[in-house]
């Protein structure tokens, strides 16, 4: 099942405690969706909408989350990749176990790319999974959400327990864990994330990267991404 960005008027995740997977609508996605609905109507695409792709790679690194970025990879690396992704999101899982591996390797480690990550929570349960990632110590925050894709399938059936044994690995306490998911200013700030990438950069579903400026669409095609990646080195003769 797709996502489906949850109601602007939810703000905290107030039925984590007791939350199940939400039942999500089919989402219309994709770049080609988005374009060909914005040409039928007469309006540039997102991406046209926010200039050419420097400008938007721009945009998007000045857009930083009022409560920090994430970021692995040098900063000063020829190609920047960013991700808005879900924790519940079932193509987000698939990204992080079978493609994400082998970029982190072969691109971020080897100072290609500067891979920076986004929440962009598509139910409360989503929410409260990121606010707990973002209470672990911050060298743990990057193992967490591997941790939370990979058992992703386990947590979800059991959110509470499941996922406070998995930051309970990472370093924070049942009590610590339990006071973070009230923190309304963390769960507001995350939510502003997920408000301003749909306003203004087009980002209607997960996952969403874009690379160097450049939207992928890594629900339909997550080998997209590196072929991105590929493309982005060989134009700057870097490959």
């Amino acid at each position: 099942m797709e996502t489906e960005i949850y109601p602007s008027n939810e703000t905290g995740p107030s039925q984590f405690r007791e939350a199940q997977v939400m039942t999500l609508n089919k989402r219309q996605f994709g770049s080609l969706a988005l374009a060909a609905t914005a040409s039928a109507l007469g309006l540039p695409s997102p991406v046209q909408a926010a200039g050419d792709a420097a400008s938007l790679a721009k945009a998007l690194m000045e857009a930083v989350p009022p409560h920090g970025e994430r970021a692995l990879g040098d900063p000063k690396a020829p190609v920047t990749m960013i991700e808005y992704a879900s924790a519940t999101c079932p193509h987000c899982a698939e990204f992080h176990m079978k493609v994400w591996p082998s970029i982190k390797e072969d691109y971020v480690e080897k100072g290609k790319v500067l891979f920076v990550f986004r929440e962009f929570p598509t139910d409360q349960l989503a929410l409260g999974a990121f606010m707990l990632a973002r209470c672990v110590p911050q060298d743990k925050y990057f193992e967490t959400i591997d941790m939370m894709f990979l058992q992703q399938k386990f947590w979800t059936k059991n959110p509470k327990v499941e996922l406070f044994n998995l930051v309970g690995e990472m370093g924070l306490s049942a009590i610590d864990a339990e006071a973070c998911i009230t923190k309304q200013e963390l769960a507001t700030n995350i939510k502003s994330v997920l408000d301003k990438a749909n306003k203004d950069f087009g980002v209607k579903g997960t996952p969403t990267f874009f690379v160097n400026g450049t939207l992928l669409d890594g629900h339909e095609d997550p080998a997209s991404v590196r072929k991105g990646i590929d493309a982005e080195l060989a134009k700057l003769g870097q490959q």
